[in-house]
């Protein structure tokens, strides 16, 4: 996954006809001239937007934390699970990126990670809530600067302004 999100980063460049709206059957993202443009508007914006969402992602690739937005992913994901399927759905969370030994783990501090690990004995739709708002802050004041002035995204935008 992580090698082909690096892959259609890298190559979204090449493909100006479907970031100026023209593209061809064949092109996996097809962007609205005006779409890019949005994503500086908000974070929200850009994770609310499938294409945004898929060049961040990439974007993260590049930066070695995608896990972040994977995480909170998963919890938005995770807080329409019906109840029955709760405590396995949050343990699986859990081992994959906040415990001790995750392989996909999230820079939480000690007290976060506390709170969530108290949370796990009663599973809630809301047990991640305090750590995917830890890592939405994250994102939004660390990484979506980065990605806003990286290179991909400034020539991205540039394309949509020029037509």
């Amino acid at each position: 996954m992580a090698k082909e999100l690096k892959a259609l980063f890298g190559s979204l460049l090449q493909k100006s006809d479907s970031i100026t709206g023209h593209s061809k059957k064949s092109d996996k993202l097809r962007f609205n001239v005006e779409e890019p443009l949005k994503w500086k508007e908000s974070f929200d914006n850009l994770l609310t937007s499938p294409n945004g969402l898929c060049l961040f992602r990439a974007f993260l690739v590049t930066e070695f934390s995608e896990e972040n937005v994977a995480f909170y992913l998963a919890c938005e994901d995770y807080k329409t699970t019906k109840p029955s399927k709760l405590a396995s759905k949050a343990k699986k969370i859990y081992d994959e990126f906040i415990g001790s030994d995750a392989p996909r783990e999230v820079n939480l501090d000690h007290e976060t990670k506390a709170i969530t690990k108290e949370n796990m004995k009663q599973p809630s739709q809301s047990c991640f809530n305090v750590a995917q708002s830890k890592i939405y802050t994250l994102m939004e004041k660390d990484c979506y600067p980065r990605f806003l002035k990286s290179s991909t995204y400034l020539e991205l935008t540039r394309k949509t302004k020029t037509g």
